[in-house]
């Protein structure tokens, strides 16, 4: 086996004994240590702590999908917080529905139609009442979107800075849209003020629990699919498709298809974040689904080091979690953080954090193997007999 399988087959291990190493500590130890500890232990995770790495780790499960269409196939998407809201908003009406005569009006329609003087619960919220079309509807909203939109864009073989303009274009169009009354969806001040899902109350410890569980499930199951892909026929067509699509063409495959089918699955990854995000959070607006929004998250996957599904999810999660302490304590500084940081990666380690560790591990291994190297031969002018 030559040194790049050695290679290959030692970064899969690695990656494999992350995986499995970070899914234990999510899955089993921050959930133990929610419950078993008293409150004043420093191994205590409070509900608070857990309710956020919860969104956390929702925004994982969407930088996932972006590294899938950005770190792999070499399309830079700027309208991802479009397919993000579509799924949270789909999840956020259902809730919005459950929520009845706990209303402060005590009227059965939401409170902003209240204001709005709407008199009658507008058709197409009308199917929202059910759960579980609320959530066939965050994946399959998204995925067809993505699908026409996808479409008509590789049909054009729009691609490279041009097709980034199109989905940013297409990201202040949904806020402009989701911003409007007329719309039905609530306005700059979105949906919020959720009560329960499926019986049980959001601001229940114990339900807040279990949507951290369903997340982490997903975010492995999201994880497993993406590598799947990555390491099937379709991944390394993809691979060559961000390498050189000409090549691509002239070897008899059409790169048009394969980038739908990965800007696709990539819409409907973000669609299942914003599903797990909106119960978890209590709230969706238009500001989380326009532009900045949209930049940010390629910041997570840049940041974390894009081409490696770990390294985007770690992104998401660290840059996330710098931001939540920022912002609590130095709230004028995040936008000069986040702009500082995302110059640093681009001019000093493009490969993102993962990549810059990863080099640095390959440097260190070098110098062990020369070092040895040195020790085990001749001194200069020994004769060798």
């Amino acid at each position: 086996m030559s040194n790049h399988e050695w290679g290959t087959v030692a970064q899969d291990r690695g990656e494999g004994l992350i995986f499995w190493l970070i899914g234990f500590s999510l899955l089993v130890i921050m959930p133990l240590l929610n419950v078993l500890p008293g409150p004043d232990s420093w191994l205590h995770v409070s509900d608070f702590a857990l309710n956020r790495f919860g969104k956390f780790l929702a925004f994982a499960i969407l930088a996932l999908g972006l590294d899938l269409i950005w770190g792999y196939t070499g399309i830079l998407s700027l309208g991802h917080g479009v397919f993000f809201g579509l799924g949270a908003y789909a999840v956020g009406m259902h809730l919005m529905l459950t929520i009845g005569t706990e209303s402060v009006y005590g009227s059965t329609l939401p409170d902003f139609m209240v204001w709005n003087q709407v008199k009658e619960l507008p058709f197409f919220w009308k199917p929202f009442y059910s759960f579980w079309f609320a959530i066939a509807a965050a994946i399959l909203l998204p995925t067809l979107f993505a699908a026409i939109f996808g479409f008509l864009a590789f049909r054009s073989r729009i691609k490279g800075v041009y097709f980034a303009i199109i989905t940013q274009a297409l990201a202040l169009s949904a806020w402009l849209v989701f911003n409007r009354n007329e719309t039905n969806l609530g306005g700059t001040n979105g949906l919020t003020d959720f009560k329960q899902v499926l019986g049980f109350r959001l601001s229940d410890p114990g339900t807040q629990r279990g949507l951290y569980v369903l997340t982490v499930l997903s975010l492995g199951a999201a994880y497993l699919l993406c590598r799947w892909i990555t390491r099937s026929r379709t991944g390394r067509v993809l691979v060559a498709i961000r390498d050189s699509e000409q090549r691509v063409l002239f070897s008899g495959y059409s790169p048009g298809n394969y980038k739908l089918f990965v800007f696709v699955v990539s819409a409907a990854l973000a669609g299942l974040a914003g599903a797990l995000y909106v119960p978890q959070v209590g709230i969706i607006t238009p500001a989380q689904i326009g532009v900045l929004p949209s930049l940010e998250m390629v910041i997570w996957v840049a940041v974390g080091g894009r081409g490696t599904l770990i390294g985007a999810a770690l992104g998401a999660v660290g840059v996330n979690w710098a931001r939540s302490i920022l912002t609590s304590s130095f709230p004028d500084l995040w936008p000069f953080f986040l702009g500082g940081l995302f110059v640093a990666v681009v001019l000093l380690f493009p490969e993102g954090c993962l990549g810059l560790a990863r080099r640095l591990n390959s440097g260190w291994h070098a110098g062990l193997r020369f070092r040895k190297k040195l020790a085990t031969s001749e001194p200069e002018g020994q004769e060798v007999r």
